[in-house]
């Protein structure tokens, strides 16, 4: 069973790091984290 078709697309699914939601998610949380770091800069002055 280790080369069943529901194998195939669960690996498929977990390793799958190119796609485009997760790189808009990392872009997203990239961007907030940013402007966290700012705002806390910002406040300390």
């Amino acid at each position: 069973m280790g080369n069943s078709l529901h194998n195939k697309i669960y690996l498929k699914r977990r390793f799958d790091l190119h796609s485009r939601r997760l790189q808009a998610l990392v872009c997203a949380s990239a961007v907030t984290g940013m402007v966290l770091v700012w705002l806390a800069l910002r406040t300390l002055k």
